[in-house]
């Protein structure tokens, strides 16, 4: 491990983080593209707009996912960063996950790429409902769905929330009750853009640091990519953490090839010692 490259690239600074889906395997969550991840075909905006048939699979697969991921707890990683933003050390985070774990280990300045899991929205009206309240409604629904679907124990489940599900055919979802439009969760699909205000957000946070640091994110989509070459374009540090190669690896100082809760953890006893807090 190149830890003291690490360390000596961030030490002093105060660090924007940029995380990805590596971050949350430890909470048993699997990434997308990781080298131990299993094969995913993660639904577009297109194919969930365009077919009742896409909306069916997906909102049965994601009725017993939500669950899942809504009891998931943060992971060492996710408390080292919450720890670190209170020494003053981390300046804020940036995540492209849908998860809420930073949020549940504590950390405060999170933006939320991607959106989270954890609402609805309309696509015609705005109207929004909690993913908690649509739950119950899907669930009188289908009273038994997840017992026919063999998921009483337990689940296979994507970053996104979507279970492993066979057969979907019997499952019925619901439309918006102000208007009848389509409901989606409030998540960024792929081939569906972020909200401009989010990016602008994102960019700000990295602009008040001085560091930028990756952790778990293969950097394959633009909507993160985009951050690392805002930072080396700006003259910042950037250091990445990640199993496997990333699309960033030519713009960071420093490329770690490990785990994120055992650097992190390594750097909330490390780094605090070295910062100024301003």
């Amino acid at each position: 491990m190149d830890a003291p490259e690490l360390v000596a690239a961030l030490a002093g600074r105060r660090v924007a983080v940029l995380t990805g889906a590596g971050m949350s395997t430890d909470s048993g969550i699997p990434d997308y593209r990781g080298p131990d991840s299993p094969p995913s075909n993660p639904m577009t905006i297109t194919q969930f707009r365009s077919d009742p048939m896409f909306r069916q699979r997906y909102w049965a697969r994601n009725h017993l996912g939500w669950r899942h991921m809504d009891r998931t707890a943060p992971n060492a990683g996710h408390r080292a960063l919450a720890r670190l933003e209170d020494a003053g050390v981390v300046s804020g985070l940036i995540t492209q996950n849908v998860d809420l774990l930073h949020t549940k280990a504590g950390s405060k300045q999170v933006v939320n790429l991607h959106g989270t899991y954890a609402q609805v929205i309309c696509l015609s009206c705005g109207y929004t409902m909690t993913r908690e309240a649509l739950a119950d409604e899907l669930e009188a629904l289908n009273p038994g769905f997840a017992e026919r679907a063999g998921h009483v124990g337990g689940i296979a489940v994507a970053p996104d929330a979507d279970a492993v599900v066979e057969d979907t055919t019997s499952f019925r979802y619901l439309d918006c009750p102000r208007c009848a439009g389509m409901l989606k969760p409030d998540i960024v699909y792929f081939g569906e853009s972020v909200p401009k205000e989010r990016v602008q957000q994102a960019f700000s946070l990295v602009d008040a640091a001085e560091a930028l640091l990756v952790a778990g994110s293969s950097l394959t989509v633009f909507s993160g990519y985009r951050f690392v070459r805002h930072a080396a374009g700006a003259g910042k540090p950037v250091a990445i953490i990640n199993r496997g190669p990333t699309r960033g690896d030519a713009l960071a100082g420093v490329k770690v090839e490990a785990g994120c809760s055992e650097m992190l953890t390594l750097l909330a006893g490390e780094l605090p010692t070295t910062v100024s807090v301003r």
